[in-house]
């Protein structure tokens, strides 16, 4: 691997998915109060269809290797442990192109192995995060990246985050883009301000944006407001179905999702792959109106393929499906 500046270095939490799938007429999904329920016999042998082992997985390992299949030149900090998992891990990282000299190898301990029960095109996860000591690495000055971006890591880190923050601000021409994960959304914004404030971009869900800023679920305006008010330059919301925002606190855009030639196969991973194709628009230099063009189009790919990134695309196969787009595949100005 070359030992050339990194145009995105993404940083957070790598795992192996151990994906189930689960055959449809033996369980079923149930609406409940609390929201949906996939309910599976208990105390019983229940048959699969089949499994599929996938490595290198997680937001920000997801991110690193869509930025590769896009041309940039990526690489990964992230923790492994010393066990086959972790092996492996590096292996998929290395066949993927990504730059794996800031993935530390724990020894003693494992990797985090997660188990996917794929039920229909969605899927539950079962996750345990294993517990490293997490350290900001020593960068040289041919290290240090044009971008980070920042997504998902374990609980207990808080420390690490102030040593990113305070690595950033020993060098102000990086440019952060930040995805925050579930134990991040959770700290809060008080507890990450400084984050929220160096963010070039700050990418959420919808659910994800009215949590974070406690804005109103339904008023995407009010929600923009509010996170743009926490620092971040741009500030793009995916919305499922509904398609996707992105506001650069000048002008807002509603995107829709690009139409699915056949059924779903897999979810997995379509939020990380409109993110980080998101980001990788803007680091080409495209405003917010072209990188929503680019976006939905690689989450509708990679939900084709099992798992978060055997359907990610390169930059001349998003542009051959911008050209056979429908007309009304463009975004629309919000009012």
């Amino acid at each position: 691997m070359s030992q050339k500046q990194l145009d995105v270095l993404a940083v957070g939490d790598v795992v192996i998915d151990a994906f189930i799938k689960l055959f449809d007429e033996l369980e079923h999904v149930e609406k409940t109060p609390s929201g949906l329920v996939l309910k599976i016999p208990f105390g019983t042998k229940i048959p699969f269809d089949f499994a599929e082992v996938v490595p290198a997985v997680g937001n920000a390992s997801n991110a690193s290797v869509a930025f590769a299949k896009l041309g940039f030149d990526s690489g990964l900090v992230s923790n492994v442990g010393d066990d086959d998992w972790g092996r492996d891990i590096l292996a998929a990282l290395h066949k993927a192109d990504v730059d794996t000299r800031f993935v530390h190898i724990n020894h003693g301990q494992k990797s985090n192995y997660h188990y996917v029960l794929w039920y229909k095109e969605d899927r539950t996860i079962l996750i345990k995060h294993e517990e490293y000591a997490y350290h900001w690495p020593r960068f040289r000055i041919i290290d240090i990246p044009k971008w980070i971006y920042f997504s998902s890591v374990s609980q207990h880190t808080e420390q690490y985050h102030d040593q990113l923050v305070a690595w950033l601000e020993r060098h102000p021409p990086i440019k952060l883009a930040f995805q925050p994960g579930t134990f991040q959304i959770k700290a809060g914004p008080t507890r990450l301000k400084k984050i929220y404030q160096r963010s070039e971009i700050l990418a959420v869900n919808r659910e994800e944006a009215t949590t974070i800023s406690g804005g109103n679920h339904h008023d995407i305006h009010d929600l923009f407001d509010r996170l743009h008010e926490l620092g971040p330059k741009i500030v793009m919301i995916s919305d499922g179905h509904a398609g996707a925002y992105a506001s650069d606190g000048q002008n807002r855009y509603k995107m829709p999702i690009y139409p699915d030639h056949k059924p779903p196969y897999d979810r997995t991973g379509a939020g990380d792959a409109f993110t980080s194709t998101f980001v990788a628009a803007i680091m080409q230099g495209a405003d917010i109106q072209g990188a929503l063009l680019w976006a939905p189009i690689n989450a509708m790919s990679v939900v084709q393929s099992v798992g978060a990134q055997a359907g990610l695309l390169t930059q001349a196969e998003i542009e051959q499906y911008l050209r056979v787009a429908p007309p009304w595949y463009h975004p629309e100005r919000l009012k």
